[in-house]
Order: structure tokens, then C-alpha cells, then sequence
């Protein structure tokens, strides 16, 4: 029987290890923790207590996944894949196209992606060139799936590399987000509607990885990746290169620091059974060194560890019936 593997204080999901794992989420109705294997084409979910995660194979890359809901009752999940929204009724069942991203699927996927307190799913997506670095091409969209007729699809936000860190404030009158390479946070405040107003502004600068800065060295703190709220209004991002997970306050100060045995974090997650608290992160070895993987064998494994901290509830993806 496999059991949890401990990084003291940490621990990981037993037969968690996946390429690029990426959007956890609680379900609360299911005591079940989902997320996706993003570089290896695979949606996960794991109860605790279970010996293994059950994995799922997807026809391309999902960057996000949320749980579903029509006229008010559990239905399914929704998942973006590379340049379309796909919804499942049951786990394992047939995938209906509800949507499709405008992007060129050559250079630009799905990525990073979160439900409103409407229901409706946003999705940042993310440029991946066949050669060079990434370019501000991508963009912001939202989705809104409760129509049975007719789905909509709007930019909201391009110009951006690789839109990540989707989150908002417990009353929904602040969205926050992240352009990956820029090395920074962003925050869009919302009107009574949860409709973005103005443009977005900083809420935090990171300072740029050094030239010549390799894994293990000092004096790069990583890059803001996926991200999550919890009850207080306070901000968790995923340091990516950065090993180490922060909390902010809705006014940007730092409030904590959390290092966590991977190079790669990529989202946090507040969640966990009953009354109990978890912080999950998920992490990244896809693409990292060996020797990388050899110093932190977490690389890519799903980690949680206790915490004092309460979560907001997940937010559904409301679909038309």
C-alpha cells in the first residue's frame, strides 16, 4: 500500500509524480482533490486516505479544470483544453466541445484558468513559440457557458506572455492576476456586476532571474505562477524557480514565506476533509535537470502540509440546461 511520502513538513500524494501538474481544486461535495498533468495530457483526483491518484487521459494539454454545475445541481467538470473548452459529465465519460479559444493551437494553449462567483470561466493562455522565448501575444478570455443556446468567448486582457495566478477577493471586487515572464501581479478592480473597470495595475514586482543563474544558486527568488485566496482576503502565489511559496496581504505586503522542497511550485490550494485545513502545491519537473530532480525528488508530486489558514470554497462553472 502506498502512503503519503514526508518532506518534513510537508507531505506528497502517493503516485502523484506528473510532468507539469497544475490547477488543483477542492471538491467539496466529493472529499476530492482534482487537478492536471498539464505536459503529460492528464486530468488527476485523489481522496485522501486513497492509496493511488486516478488519472485520466485528455486528447491534448489541460491548463485548467473546474467543477461544473447546471441549475444548481453537481454536473461534471469543465476543462480547458489546448484551444477549446471541453465539458465532462461524469468522470472518465465523453468530452462535449461547449467552446472554442480564438488562438492560433500551433503557438498558443490553454492555461491557467478560474471560475467567477457567476460561474462563468476565465482562461489565460500562454505563447509557446517552436523556437525563442516567449512573446506578449496571449491573452485573458472569459467564458461563459450558462446559455444552452449559445456559449460566449471575449478577451478581456492581451498583450501578455503567459496569463497565470487567477484569483479574486472574497466579494469579487478585485481580480487578481499574473504575467508569468514579466515577473509580476496584477490586480483589476470589478464593478457590482464582476465586470473588470479601468485597467489592471501592479500589485507586485519581482525583481528578473540574473544572467547566468542556475538552480540552487542564490539571489533569484522565482517567478509568480498559479495563485489562490484564502478567507481573509490575503493573496498565495507559487514561486516558480523560486521554491518557496508567498502570502500577501490585499494591500501587497508580504505577509509570509513558505519554502517548499521543489524548485518548481506552481498553485496553491486551501482545502482538505471535514474541518480540517491542507495548503496543496503543486509542482513542475517537466523540462527541469536531472541533477535538479536528483536534490529535490518531489519535483512534480503534488504536496500538502496542515494549515491554520481557511480556503474560499471552489467556484463552479455554471452551465446551460
Amino acid at each position: 500500500m502506498n502512503i503519503p511520502l514526508s518532506f518534513d513538513p510537508w507531505n506528497a500524494v502517493p503516485g502523484s509524480v506528473a510532468a507539469l501538474s497544475e490547477s488543483p481544486f477542492w471538491h467539496p461535495l466529493e472529499a476530492r482533490l482534482y487537478w492536471v498533468d498539464i505536459a503529460g495530457r492528464a486530468l488527476l483526483r485523489w481522496r485522501p486516505g486513497d492509496a493511488q491518484v486516478e488519472r485520466w487521459d485528455m486528447p491534448s494539454e489541460p491548463g485548467c479544470i473546474a467543477p461544473a454545475r447546471a441549475g444548481g445541481v453537481a454536473a461534471g467538470l469543465v476543462v480547458a483544453l489546448r484551444d477549446r473548452i471541453c465539458h465532462a459529465a461524469a468522470w472518465g465519460g465523453a468530452l462535449r466541445e461547449v467552446a472554442r479559444l480564438p488562438v492560433d493551437a500551433a503557438s498558443q494553449r490553454a492555461n491557467d484558468g478560474k471560475c467567477d462567483a457567476l460561474g462563468r470561466l476565465w482562461v489565460g493562455t500562454v505563447h509557446e513559440p517552436a523556437s525563442g522565448p516567449r512573446q506578449p501575444v496571449a491573452g485573458l478570455y472569459c467564458v461563459d457557458l450558462r446559455s444552452a443556446s449559445e456559449s460566449s468567448v471575449r478577451l478581456m486582457l492581451d498583450g501578455v506572455a503567459t496569463a497565470n495566478g487567477l484569483a479574486w477577493s472574497p466579494d469579487g471586487d478585485r481580480m487578481y492576476w499574473s504575467d508569468t515572464p514579466a515577473h509580476a501581479i496584477r490586480v483589476w478592480d470589478c464593478d457590482a456586476r464582476l465586470e473588470p473597470v479601468g485597467a489592471p495595475r501592479e500589485f507586485h514586482a519581482f525583481v528578473h532571474k540574473p544572467a547566468g543563474w542556475q538552480p540552487g544558486m542564490a539571489g533569484y527568488g522565482g517567478r509568480p505562477d498559479g495563485a489562490t485566496v484564502d478567507a481573509e482576503g490575503n493573496y498565495w502565489c507559487a514561486m516558480y524557480e523560486g521554491a518557496r511559496v508567498l502570502q500577501f496581504s490585499p494591500d501587497g505586503v508580504l505577509l509570509a514565506e513558505l519554502a517548499v522542497p521543489v524548485q518548481c511550485p506552481t498553485m496553491p490550494c486551501l482545502g482538505g476533509p471535514s474541518d480540517d485545513t491542507w495548503l496543496f502545491v503543486s509542482s513542475a519537473r517537466h523540462g527541469r535537470l536531472v541533477e535538479e530532480i536528483a536534490r529535490l525528488p518531489a519535483s512534480g508530486q503534488m504536496l500538502y502540509r496542515a494549515s491554520d489558514v481557511k480556503g474560499l470554497p471552489v467556484q463552479w462553472c455554471e452551465i446551460g440546461v
